[in-house]
Formats: structure tokens, C-alpha cells, sequence
């Protein structure tokens, strides 16, 4: 069984840096994951992927030699465990915010006795049954992040990550940022302090920790305070600001033209 490097990169204290993957498409994802990102994450949230589309984006970053995150759009069992049969190994799930709702996704990922994901070896993650040891291995080699993005998420934190099964948290600022009445406004010094608190908990209970950032001094900052892994930016963000970027030196030196 291929072995899950993110997931071994956390258990070895190694900082990881990822970039979040929103477009469309096997050009878009190679690109992205042939820059040599630590790590991927494809977006299943907030994006229209479909499990085709993400079953062949699994493989282009595998082929490049970067570890793949997806981020499922729920709680949902169902979408969680079909999520792991295309062949995620580490798998991003939102807004989580009680310690209930951490073992009930734990057990969406383990198969009987210990959890309730359906059993089915002749998948992509189980090799389409050459692994024979995929069923009892399978739990061993999945990372499970739970994402903290809300007041109640912050309030039982101590309780989600200390869930059985859970390997690392991943705070999400924007939606936390909303939820305490800042929308929009994720360094509001209240969102940073709360930010704070998570960090130094995470720390105390050795529990490895990541965040998504918006440019690569807040990402460098993140990485040297505390977090295990976090994502420079998204790519749908930072193609547009390229685009703006250049655009608005045309404009610029447009205008310089016509004062000459």
C-alpha cells in the first residue's frame, strides 16, 4: 500500500506548504502540483469538481510527487467513504464544532467493528483488489483533518481534538471570522486571538495543526508560530490578482502615454 507522506511528514514534525486547488481541470491541478508544493488541497466544497474530475486530479498529483488533501463538502458517511474509495488518503472535512460530530467522522472513515465506512476492496484506494492487505491497512495510511470554523467550534475545540481518530485540525479563519460577528475581517484582533487560543492549545494536546493564508509572509509567519502545515493561498485568488496586477500596469502606463 502506498504510503501517505503528509502523514508521515506530521507524525515526523516536518512543516508542510500547500497551496488550495479551486479550478477545474487536469492542466490546472499538474501545474499546481508540479510547482513542488509540499501539498495539494482539491476543493470539493467550494468547487464544481465531480468524483470523475477528482479521481483523475488524485492521480495527476500523485504522478507528481505531492500529497494529496480533499476537503469533502460534509459530514455526509456516504461522501466521505466514497471519497476514500477513489483513493484519498488524507481527507479536509468542514465545520466541525462538537466532539459528537468528530466521532461520528472518524467512523465514517474506519470499517466495522471500529467504525461504519462500507466495505469494498475493489476500489481505486484499494488498488481494485491487487492490495490484499487494503482492509486491515486501509485506517492505518488515512489522515483525517477536522476543521474548526465557527464560535461552537472554537468553544469545544479541546473536545474535538481530543477525538479518537482525529490526526490534525485545520482552522479555518474566514467563516470563524463570520461566526463572531467580523465578516470579511479574518485579522480582526478578536479572530487573531481566537486564532492564539487554537494554536497554543493545538500545541498542548501535540495535536498537529494547519490554516489556509492569504500571501507568503502571513504564510511564513503561520509556519514559524506554531502550525504544522498551511496553504500559501488558493489558486482561483491568486490568478486573479495576477490578472488584475497586469491589467493595471497597461492602464497605468496608458495613462503615463497620454500625458507625455
Amino acid at each position: 500500500m502506498k504510503r501517505n507522506h503528509f502523514l508521515d511528514n506530521l507524525a515526523a514534525g516536518r512543516p508542510q506548504l500547500g497551496l488550495w486547488n479551486n479550478l477545474r481541470g487536469m492542466a490546472a491541478t499538474e501545474i499546481a502540483a508540479s510547482a513542488g508544493f509540499d501539498w495539494l488541497l482539491l476543493d470539493q466544497e467550494h468547487s464544481p469538481r465531480s468524483l470523475d474530475e477528482l479521481a483523475i486530479s488524485l492521480s495527476v498529483i500523485e504522478g507528481c510527487g505531492t500529497s494529496a488533501v480533499v476537503r469533502v463538502g460534509s459530514h455526509d458517511p456516504h461522501e466521505i467513504g466514497r471519497v476514500l474509495d477513489l483513493g484519498a488518503r488524507t481527507v479536509l472535512v468542514p465545520m466541525v464544532e462538537t466532539a459528537e460530530q468528530a466521532d461520528r467522522i472518524a467512523a465514517a472513515c474506519d470499517f466495522a467493528p471500529r467504525g461504519i465506512r462500507g466495505v469494498s476492496a475493489q476500489t481505486r484506494g484499494g488498488s481494485w483488489g491487487n492490495d490484499a492487505g487494503y482492509l486491515q491497512e486501509a485506517r492505518g495510511n488515512i489522515c483525517l483533518i477536522l476543521q474548526i470554523e465557527s464560535l461552537a467550534g472554537l468553544q469545544n475545540a479541546s473536545g474535538i481534538m481530543a477525538a479518537g481518530g482525529v490526526d490534525a485540525v485545520f482552522l479555518g479563519t474566514a467563516d470563524l471570522a463570520a461566526s463572531m460577528g467580523h465578516l470579511g475581517e479574518p485579522k480582526h484582533p478578536e479572530v487573531q486571538a481566537a486564532a492564539r487560543h487554537i494554536v497554543e492549545l493545538a500545541a498542548s494536546l501535540k495535536m498537529p495543526l494547519g490554516t489556509l493564508t492569504k500571501n507568503p509572509a502571513d504564510c511564513s509567519t503561520a509556519l514559524s508560530s506554531g502550525y504544522a502545515f498551511a496553504a500559501v493561498g488558493t489558486d482561483t485568488a491568486m490568478l486573479a490578482a495576477t490578472y488584475r496586477e497586469t491589467l493595471s500596469h497597461f492602464i497605468s502606463t496608458e495613462k503615463g502615454n497620454r500625458n507625455e
